[in-house]
């Protein structure tokens, strides 16, 4: 006879939890104690549960599981960046990135095992898409990096970027929900003003997002602001051009006000010219916005190479001529393959 499979705990939500108790006999507050356990203590199993006696310990392992994370693979920069090899409960594997500076410690999350969208560009691109994270996985990758950061650093954790594999509004309600869990008082507690989600620019989840008057910063993978150059690196530019895109990103300024950053990498031979810098200018005129001109990071084939730095300072200037904020952002972790872009499972 086959067991069947238990059920993850973490997928209940509190009320489920407290009916659970009820049909067996137990008072409805065990269920904000186990609740307390998993989303605000971060409990890997139950017997870490000390305030539930044994026996109930043992009821809980009988019909449930907590499906955590395992990080099977840790690699350290030079420049303090840790990459981490992060284990499913099935088996597969993504990749989360904790990078250090003098005033913050970022989390960068995956959202996907692989992704759909074949950025030209992007090592995570090569995987594919073979599915969605759950909110637990995605909490459980924050909660790595945080202990990571107090073991290494001695310093909590300051921001969550969700740049990892993955696609974000790809994965919609799952992120959400994960991000309900890191910003919520009986959770990590974390604010959501300090979490960014970045996309290549889905623009109905966009406006999706403004009406569901979310409280985290937006970031667009942008990288071109001319139709014919994103889209012959950037597929997804062919179902959501720019001009779309530039729509659905009023739509979230006139409801949520909250400005939006472009990532922005500029390639030698293809949108290094002043014709691309202008583009970029007018786009970002289309509602308050700031850039983040990203250094390339190659992933072996050569196709893409890094910008000269006279194309970047030609960009820097014109955009801050115009009084568009922009920061020319150096990438951390590349030898260990850490950087942006670079995610693909390697050992």
């Amino acid at each position: 006879m086959v067991e069947t499979a238990k059920r993850d705990i973490r997928k209940l939500k509190l009320d489920e939890l407290k009916e659970f108790f009820v049909q067996h006999g137990e008072k409805p507050f065990r269920a904000q104690q186990v609740y307390e356990w998993l989303w605000n203590k971060s409990a890997k199993d139950f017997d870490q549960m000390s305030n539930l006696s044994i026996g109930l310990r043992d009821m809980l392992k009988t019909h449930f599981t907590i499906n955590h994370i395992k990080v099977d693979h840790m690699q350290r920069s030079a420049d303090g960046t840790i990459k981490n090899a992060v284990t499913l409960f099935d088996g597969m594997v993504v990749e989360s990135v904790l990078i250090p500076t003098e005033k913050r410690i970022t989390a960068c999350v995956s959202s996907q095992v692989g992704c759909s969208l074949a950025c030209k560009f992007c090592a995570t691109a090569r995987l594919k898409r073979q599915r969605n994270l759950s909110p637990d996985e995605i909490y459980d990758q924050v909660v790595a990096i945080r202990e990571q950061a107090e073991l290494f650093f001695n310093r909590p954790l300051t921001n969550i970027v969700f740049m990892g594999m993955g696609e974000p509004l790809l994965n919609y309600a799952n992120v959400m929900t994960a991000i309900d869990k890191i910003t919520a008082q009986k959770g990590l507690a974390m604010a959501s003003k300090r979490i960014t989600v970045s996309t290549v620019g889905i623009a109905k989840m966009i406006i999706k997002m403004a009406d569901d008057k979310v409280k985290f910063n937006l970031a667009v993978s942008l990288h071109a602001a001319l139709d014919k150059t994103r889209s012959s690196i950037m597929p997804i530019n062919d179902t959501n051009p720019l001009e779309e895109l530039g729509d659905a990103l009023r739509y979230w300024y006139d409801k949520t006000k909250r400005k939006v950053t472009y990532e922005y990498v500029v390639w030698k031979g293809i949108n290094d010219t002043e014709e691309h810098a202008r583009a970029l200018l007018k786009f970002c005129k289309i509602i308050p916005s700031k850039v983040n001109l990203i250094e390339y990071n190659p992933i072996d084939d050569g196709e893409f190479q890094q910008a000269s730095e006279e194309a970047l300072n030609m960009y820097m200037d014109l955009l801050e001529r115009n009084g568009i904020t922009t920061r020319i952002r150096k990438s951390r972790g590349k030898d260990i393959d850490a950087a942006c872009g670079q995610l693909a499972n390697k050992t």
